[in-house]
């Protein structure tokens, strides 16, 4: 009878049932017997009984071949009747060489031994049956396992042997009293290591992207990715190979789960303590470009120490995207410290403040006046910033055009070449104001070139205002004609579209105005008369205003 031939009940004493099991068994002896039958399910024996014993096909199946033949002798063990048939196995003398061999091997000081096999079959409730490389066999109780019954066929565990029987030819094994005596061990190391305090050497056994196993003589512990540099979180990858030696502190320990956390940066001397009072805000350092990030580069002062060197601290480009465009990764570069915080162990550090200010060099450069060329960078609704050289400046709607209410959306294109003149520098707030119109002539200019102060003009009315009325001239150019300029005439009298006659009073270019007056008109045509009279003394005022009056 074997372990797998054994009915257990809801509660059993597995030693007890092995006892009783064999103790009904005629003597376990082995005798040769000669196969008779063969066919895909048994095998018939004779061991020179009323009737032939039988096996199951499988155990004298090898590898799926078949490793004997009718008239074959073969060695089994008698075990008792099963029914009328002797009950007899050839698989169970097997394990008995196997059993004799481990007994051999170990005699009586079997309870250090350790075995590892792989589960072969389950008892349910009762335990499971582990064949190692040898092929012995032996059994596991299910309160000795720490394992669950399903999906536990094929599986390859350790287990400390804890019972021998030579009657029986069993060999009892417990993992859970293996875990539990592993479990005391490396209670009892870590806990040495803790009393101790200090950094240890492990051996590092694996990588993964969230940090390192490490070896400490047998006790495993993970060194998580933020606890390798005081950087910061890096790709343990790029500092370790595996089987490297590392010196380590413990952090903690949960004794529950068996979790042992390490750390390789509180092994060694803290930088940010080092640079304390050797680095303030305003040193200029030597740093080398080590990574990049969408928001800027990362900077190492080469003493296990980062800082970052945002994008709006590299260039005074505005016009930046991308850190790549300016460096490269193991370029060295002089930059200033611009934020140091050692209790948040934060670097920040500039490469523009380093560099000559674009709108100092400007200023330094050209003045109020200076016609430049330059490109529209941005379109607004009030205008248009140009970028001349590394600074923008501000093309406002009424510079752009001396057409009334022109708009640079409508005027111009990102992108466009544009001539203007610098016609204020706020040194202050920075900012500097452009024109297009001071360039090219204003249509009072034009104007000017035609009449000159005095000159008499016709135009029509446009437009009338409280404080006077507008009137069109050439050249989409506008009169004012104010109230106290309109003499004889009335505004109320005056409508849109009415020709009127008028003596140009002012031209303003710069602000593109024309003044106008009516009244002027009158005292003019009134000099002209008596200039008239005295011209012609033979003539009388009277006879003068009669003919004036035709």
């Amino acid at each position: 009878m074997g372990i797998e031939d054994i009915d257990l009940g809801e509660d059993f004493d597995f030693e007890q049932m092995l006892n009783e099991s064999f103790e009904n068994a005629e003597n376990n002896s082995v005798v040769d017997g000669v196969i008779v039958e063969i066919n895909s399910e048994r095998v018939l024996v004779d061991v020179g009984q009323k009737i032939e014993g039988q096996l199951n096909i499988s155990e004298i199946t090898i590898g799926g071949e078949v490793k004997y033949k009718v008239g074959d002798t073969i060695p089994v063990m008698l075990m008792g009747n099963r029914g009328e048939r002797p009950s007899i196995s050839h698989k169970k003398v097997l394990q008995k060489e196997k059993f004799d061999a481990f007994e051999k091997a170990h005699g009586e000081n079997f309870e250090d031994v350790t075995i590892e096999g792989k589960i072969v079959s389950v008892k349910q409730r009762g335990g499971f049956i582990i064949e190692d490389a040898d092929g012995c066999e032996y059994f596991m109780p299910m309160a000795q396992s720490y394992l669950k019954t399903v999906g536990a066929v094929g599986k390859t565990v350790k287990a400390k042997v804890i019972k021998v029987n030579k009657a029986q030819n069993s060999i009892i094994v417990s993992r859970k009293k293996l875990i539990e005596e592993s479990k005391a061990v490396k209670d009892n190391k870590v806990t040495e290591i803790l009393e101790n305090k200090e950094p240890v050497i492990g051996t590092i056994k694996k990588i993964t992207s969230y940090g390192m196993f490490v070896d400490l003589g047998g006790i495993d512990g993970l060194v998580n990715y933020n606890e390798i540099s005081y950087k910061g979180p890096v790709n343990p990858a790029n500092y370790y190979n595996e089987g490297d030696t590392v010196s380590v502190v413990v952090l903690s320990y949960d004794k529950t789960k068996q979790h042992l956390s390490l750390s390789i940066k509180a092994a060694l001397s803290n930088p940010w303590e080092e640079i304390k009072d050797e680095l303030e805000v305003g040193d200029t350092i030597t740093v080398t470009v080590s990574n990049f990030e969408s928001y800027g580069a990362f900077v190492d002062l080469g003493n296990d120490i980062e800082g970052l060197l945002h994008i709006s601290e590299i260039s005074w480009n505005k016009n930046l995207k991308n850190p790549k465009e300016l460096l490269t990764i193991g370029e060295e570069i002089n930059v200033e410290v611009i934020e140091l915080n050692i209790e948040q162990k934060r670097l920040r550090v500039s490469l523009k403040n380093l560099q000559e200010k674009p709108f100092t060099k400007f200023t330094n450069d050209h003045k109020v006046g200076d016609i430049i060329t330059g490109k529209i960078a941005t379109l607004t609704d009030f205008g248009a910033f140009v970028s001349i050289g590394d600074v923008d400046g501000l093309l406002h709607n009424e510079e752009a055009s001396w057409e009334p209410n022109a708009k640079c959306k409508a005027l111009f294109k990102k992108g466009d070449e544009v001539e203007v003149k610098i016609i204020k520098i706020d040194r202050e707030k920075e900012n500097i104001s452009l024109s297009i119109k001071e360039i090219a002539d204003s249509p009072a200019k034009k104007f000017q070139d035609a009449y000159k102060i005095g000159d008499i003009v016709k135009g029509t009315v446009k437009d009338a205002k409280d404080f006077g009325i507008f009137i069109k001239l050439e050249n989409n150019l506008d009169g004012l004609i104010r109230n106290e300029d309109f003499g004889p005439l009335k505004a109320d009298e005056v409508k849109n579209g009415d020709e009127i006659e008028a003596v140009v009073v002012n031209i303003d270019t710069k602000k593109n105005r024309v003044r106008l007056s009516v009244r002027r008109l009158e005292q003019q045509q009134e000099r002209e008369v008596l200039k008239s009279v005295n011209d012609d003394s033979s003539m009388t005022l009277g006879d003068i205003i009669k003919d004036q009056m035709k």
